[in-house]
Formats: structure tokens, C-alpha cells, sequence
């Protein structure tokens, strides 16, 4: 009994993802064709461990609310931080701002993503996964789940990989949605399930999105560090085109896109990421303005409001790189560069959403846009009515 048990459970287990699979297979089908008709979705990323209060957030301006991150301890998932309940239960407040807010719950991200693999790895650890997250999501509230696995098959933080990670994490995601179609048919309410995807080729060397997207809503792409704290090498990390400076292969935003559609994404299911914050680096070889030099360090986030300061003191210039539709900092006073976000580039994208007819656009991270310069733009440039 102790060794057949396994193989039953992963019998039942397999036969409710390939029902869920034909189902979500029509309703995709119904979605594409209505396209046109999607509104434009503002997806914000909360992080539960900065210090921001969350009663603060203009929810008005958001379609999506997704509070991170839950931890996978013991093959279940739990928060972990004693000011959770509190920041949830004010992040729930919000929908009496706007009652169409839809609110889900992260798990992983860089630094709890190490037990993703151990759990996607059988069918009986996939089971009790996905039931655990389906009970928290009941127990607080939220309106779907939101999985960052950072990353399958591939290193990351401290995560542990297997080369079967490309089919494990398709079979969770389809264990995940068939826990929450159960609570669908009981609740009679749609439960949301999505994605924080890398945007680079190997991560899709990796998974098998063209199966995994079925059991989606949406994915929201990490757009941006392509050029990170990993680098010590500066460059644009979150441009809309390729620069014609480049000259060590560095990614952009028009070319991670491409390669999901020829995955056979939906285009209505890719939310374009963009980051409220800029990346710095110092100690920069003083040529070309900074611009793709070697530095002495890594890579340093910044948030918004501080790059604003950081001009105030008249030791930066700006730049604009007009290929990439990129804007960059040079202090050539103490050999600073800065790639980051302005307003403009926030259109640009939004535009770029809307020519590509993508499902809206996702940001990390609410409290590094304090001052709400770049979402109040986000919003702006949306140009449609958010539900």
C-alpha cells in the first residue's frame, strides 16, 4: 500500500490537470478572439518586508494588487513576517477605494525560491503545495496566487535545480489550477493565477510555456536587469529597443517579447514589467559617458525618489539613448552611472503595449515610486477604463 499510494494519488492527479487542460484550452480561445476588448491591466508588486505603509497605495490607479512574497517551509506555504497579517489586512482595505482591485499573494521570489524544484519534483509534494496556497489564499482573502519561481533548472540565490524542472513546473502550475477551480465551482468565483517570468532565452530553454501558459491568466515579465548587480559592466537595464552602443549582447524589452510570442504565448497574456527603481554603478571607466564601461562594483538598486534627489545635486547629467529608448546618469565628477526610468519611457512602453495588443503592464516596486511620478504617468498612458 505504501508504494502504490503514490502512483494512485499521481493517477488523480494527472486526469484533473488534462481536464482543467481541455477547459482552459477553450476559455483561451474565447479570450483571444475578445482581445480587443481586455482592458489595459496595471499590475503593482508590494514587497511586505520594506518599510512603507501600505494604506498609502493609490489603488485607484491599479487593476492588480500582488503582496509579496509567502515562504515554502516544510512543503507548505506560510508568511513568515510578524507585520504580514497587518500589512494584508490594510492591503484588503483598498478595494473600498476600488472595489474591482484584485489582490493576490506571491510566493518565492530571489530569496524563497530554493524549495520550488523539491516540491515541483513529485505528484503527492505538488498536491499538498498547491492545497496549502489555495488555504492560505481562502484564509486572507486574496483574489489568485502569483508564483515566482526564480528559476527553474537554473541557479539562482541559493535555489536547488533539477533538469526535470522544465516539465515539473507545468505540472504544478496545472496541479495549482486544478486546486483552484475546485474553490472556483464551490465559490462561483474565477480564482486568479499568474506568473513572474524572466525574459532572457534560457529561462525559456528552461520551461515549456507553451504548455504552462494554459493554466495562466497572465505573465508578468521581468523586464528589466538586463543589466544587474551580477554585472560589473554597465549598460541599459530595462530598454524598449536594442542600442546601437551595445557590444556585449545585451538584452531589451522588443526582443523578449518576440521570443514569448513564438512560444506561442497569447499576446493578451504577456504583462510588460517595468522597474520603479534605476540601477547605479560606480567607480565607471570614463568613456562615453559611462555608458556599456567596466565599473569596480555591481550594480546598486536605486529608487526613483532617490535618482530625483540625486539630480538636485548638479553633479549628474542626463542622457538619452534614442535607439534604445533609454535614458541614462552620468557623473563624470565621481564616475557614477545610472540607467533608469523616466516618464518618457513610461509612455513609450505603454505605447509599445498597445501596438503589441499585451495584457498591461506589471511594476516592482510600489514604495520605490513613493511619489507616484512614474504610476500617475503608468496611468495616464494607459488611456482606458481600469476594472
Amino acid at each position: 500500500m505504501i508504494y502504490f499510494k503514490p502512483q494512485n494519488r499521481a493517477i488523480k492527479s494527472v486526469f484533473s490537470i488534462l481536464m482543467v487542460s481541455m477547459f482552459f484550452a477553450c476559455t483561451s480561445l474565447k479570450k483571444t478572439d475578445n482581445q480587443s476588448k481586455e482592458d489595459f491591466k496595471i499590475i503593482g508588486y508590494v514587497a511586505g518586508y520594506e518599510k512603507f505603509d501600505v494604506a498609502e497605495i493609490d489603488a485607484a490607479k491599479l487593476t492588480h494588487l500582488n503582496y509579496a512574497f509567502a515562504n515554502i517551509v516544510d512543503g507548505n506555504v506560510q508568511f513568515e513576517l510578524a507585520t504580514d497579517k497587518a500589512k494584508i489586512e490594510s492591503i484588503m482595505a483598498l478595494k473600498k477605494q476600488n472595489p474591482d482591485l484584485k489582490v493576490l499573494y506571491s510566493i518565492g521570489g530571489w530569496v524563497w525560491s530554493d524549495q520550488f524544484s523539491n516540491i515541483a519534483a513529485y505528484a503527492s509534494s505538488r498536491e499538498k503545495f498547491a492545497k496549502s496556497a489555495v488555504h492560505l489564499m481562502k484564509t486572507y482573502g486574496f483574489d489568485g496566487i502569483d508564483i515566482d519561481w526564480e528559476f527553474p533548472g537554473q541557479r539562482a540565490e541559493d535555489n536547488v535545480f533539477r533538469p526535470s524542472d522544465k516539465e515539473n513546473f507545468t505540472l504544478l502550475l496545472g496541479e495549482l489550477r486544478a486546486q483552484l477551480e475546485i474553490e472556483t465551482k464551490a465559490d462561483n468565483k474565477h480564482y486568479l493565477l499568474s506568473i513572474a517570468a524572466a525574459t532572457d532565452q534560457e529561462y525559456l530553454n528552461h520551461t515549456d510555456l507553451k504548455k504552462a501558459h494554459q493554466y495562466l491568466d497572465f505573465i508578468n515579465l521581468m523586464c528589466y536587469d538586463f543589466y544587474n548587480g551580477w554585472f560589473y559592466q554597465t549598460g541599459h537595464q530595462a530598454n524598449l529597443y536594442p542600442s546601437k552602443e551595445e557590444k556585449f549582447g545585451g538584452n531589451s524589452i522588443s526582443e523578449s517579447i518576440d521570443k514569448f510570442l513564438k512560444q506561442g504565448v497569447p499576446s493578451n497574456k504577456l504583462i510588460l514589467g517595468i522597474p520603479f527603481y534605476g540601477r547605479k554603478w560606480e567607480k565607471v571607466t570614463a568613456e562615453r559617458n559611462g555608458l556599456y564601461q567596466s565599473a569596480q562594483t555591481g550594480s546598486a538598486i536605486v529608487p526613483s525618489w532617490e535618482i530625483a534627489e540625486e539630480l538636485k545635486s548638479g553633479k549628474f547629467q542626463e542622457f538619452y539613448d534614442d535607439a534604445a529608448k533609454a535614458s541614462f546618469l552620468w557623473n563624470a565628477q565621481d564616475n557614477i552611472f545610472i540607467s533608469y526610468d523616466t516618464p518618457k519611457e513610461i509612455v513609450l512602453k505603454a505605447a509599445f503595449i498597445k501596438q503589441k495588443k499585451l495584457g498591461g503592464a506589471m511594476f516592482w516596486e510600489y514604495s520605490l515610486d513613493n511619489k507616484k511620478v512614474l504610476l500617475n504617468k503608468l496611468y495616464e498612458s494607459a488611456g482606458t477604463k481600469n476594472k
